[in-house]
């Protein structure tokens, strides 16, 4: 049984207006926010610049020390869980898909940063003073468009939030040691775009190979330049994200969860969680409550 009920939060679309499925705030004071070691899912995209904290934050049971410069990402359907000690400040920056994708035509676009949708990467840093504090300036200047919309703060707003993905992309690069390059292969950014589509259905490479008019070798080292990992291993390793989220947080036998993981019987599941996370389900389940 999962340790604690999860909590489900949406986008409060009605705030600005349709057309402002953005939003900016402290995350002390800021309403509905949620600092509690409830764990939580959003079904939005969420990144926090941490000014003031002690103790960690966990996305998906990978903890981030909570500490001054911290950045923490999160993409739509992580489970989140505080473990602080004391008061955390900071900013937290939160959005649609909708609201940037649409602008640039680009169903791709927030495939392209390496912190969202990626399990094989942490998703988060540890900024120098000089580069979270220029990043603080573009948050407040979000914050200060708010404060004072007007017909044409939907553009502005855009404009600074892609600014700042950009800076935050170049700095993770750097920090991690992983491919800046935003606008490149069309093939790599669609199979990570596909991989989230259809991770539950589709466990082979040349599955996705297929879609993608490409053959699993060159889509294997495409992934690889890229991510840092096999496109076998981005498969499996995103498998393996949701069997943990299930086996943590629902109440779903094994058998269950093999079945909505497309697997052909429930030894085939035991056989490939083992090997990934070297320990059985039941076992992994029962050394997390």
């Amino acid at each position: 049984m999962p340790k604690q009920d999860i909590l489900y939060f949406d986008f409060l679309r009605n705030k600005y207006g349709p057309e402002l499925l953005l939003d900016v705030g402290r995350m002390e004071s800021l309403q509905n926010f949620v600092l509690s070691d409830t764990p939580h899912v959003l079904s939005f995209y969420d990144i926090m610049f941490l000014e003031r904290g002690n103790g960690t934050f966990s996305l998906d049971g990978v903890a981030y020390t909570l500490e001054p410069g911290r950045i923490v990402f999160t993409s739509p359907g992580q489970v989140r869980q505080w473990n602080a000690e004391g008061e955390v400040a900071g900013y937290t920056l939160f959005f649609e898909e909708d609201f940037i994708v649409t602008f640039f035509n680009d169903p791709l676009f927030l495939s392209r940063f390496q912190f969202f949708n990626n399990a094989a990467r942490p998703s988060g840093i540890l900024a120098p003073a000089a580069e979270f504090q220029e990043s603080l300036q573009t948050i407040q200047a979000i914050e200060q468009e708010f404060k004072g919309l007007q017909n044409d703060s939907p553009h502005m707003l855009r404009a600074l939030l892609y600014q700042l993905l950009v800076r935050l992309h170049r700095l993770y690069a750097q920090q991690h040691s992983t491919n800046s390059d935003t606008e490149g292969n069309y093939t790599i950014y669609t199979f990570r775009k596909l991989l989230e589509q259809h991770y539950r259905q589709k466990h082979q490479v040349q599955e996705y190979a297929e879609l993608l008019h490409t053959t699993p070798a060159h889509l294997n080292s495409m992934a690889q330049r890229y991510f840092g990992a096999t496109a076998s291993t981005l498969i499996k390793n995103r498998l393996l994200l949701e069997a943990k989220r299930q086996l943590l947080y629902t109440s779903k036998t094994v058998a269950e969860i093999a079945y909505s993981l497309n697997f052909s019987d429930t030894a085939n599941f035991n056989r490939f969680f083992r090997t990934q996370a070297g320990v059985a389900p039941k076992a992994y389940r029962s050394s997390q409550v």
